[in-house]
């Protein structure tokens, strides 16, 4: 696959991801936050997952800075990557649209906090973190860069698994047994599976 053209998709996947990110980060900023669970930790590994989404795909794309990390990319896997991004796209806005002003980029909750059970949310806990996985999984098919490519997978990883027990803790203290039967009801990641 030509790399331009591997360059421009993964670009307006990545500006897509923004822009549907970007009311609802400006709809949040009036949250009253009643808990926060933001620690050094939590900022490290925020800043991490910019490093692996945003600032060594963006290094590649545009500049020869990685290029000693770029290898041949294979068509087929490139395609499936490309074809994974619009399924990425659909779930991050749906779980977005669902959580409505309960979103946030940290371990957070508001005075208003309700627990969504609703949406994609009737189907999986974590829909955006499914949602974040099938986007970089879609970087590391369609880049053909191993530190860019892989950059995505590395960094969300880290984040997701020293994130997602204390994310279901706070939830567990704050709506008990409700949050308890949601657990029951729902997986974490894909409908009946994970």
């Amino acid at each position: 696959m030509e790399i331009l053209f591997v360059k421009i998709v993964y670009s307006l996947f990545w500006l897509a991801t923004t822009l549907i990110r970007l009311p609802f980060s400006k709809a949040i900023k009036t949250n009253e936050i009643t808990i926060s669970r933001k620690t050094t930790l939590e900022k490290v590994l925020l800043s991490l997952t910019v490093i692996g989404f945003f600032l060594l795909p963006f290094l590649y794309i545009t500049s020869p800075l990685l290029s000693i990390a770029d290898y041949r990319g294979n068509f087929w896997i490139q395609s499936a990557g490309i074809a994974i991004m619009p399924l990425s796209l659909w779930l991050f806005y749906r779980s977005h649209k669902d959580l409505g002003k309960n979103w946030s980029i940290s371990l957070e909750i508001t005075k208003e906090h309700t627990l969504v059970d609703w949406g994609v949310y009737k189907h999986v806990r974590h829909p955006m973190y499914t949602a974040i996985w099938l986007w970089v999984l879609a970087q590391a098919f369609v880049l053909p860069n191993w530190i860019a490519g892989y950059s995505g997978l590395f960094a969300f990883g880290i984040m997701y698994f020293l994130r997602i027990d204390k994310e279901e803790k706070m939830m567990m203290e704050q709506f008990g047994e409700q949050y308890a039967n949601y657990q029951r009801k729902t997986k974490r990641l894909i409908p009946f599976i994970l």
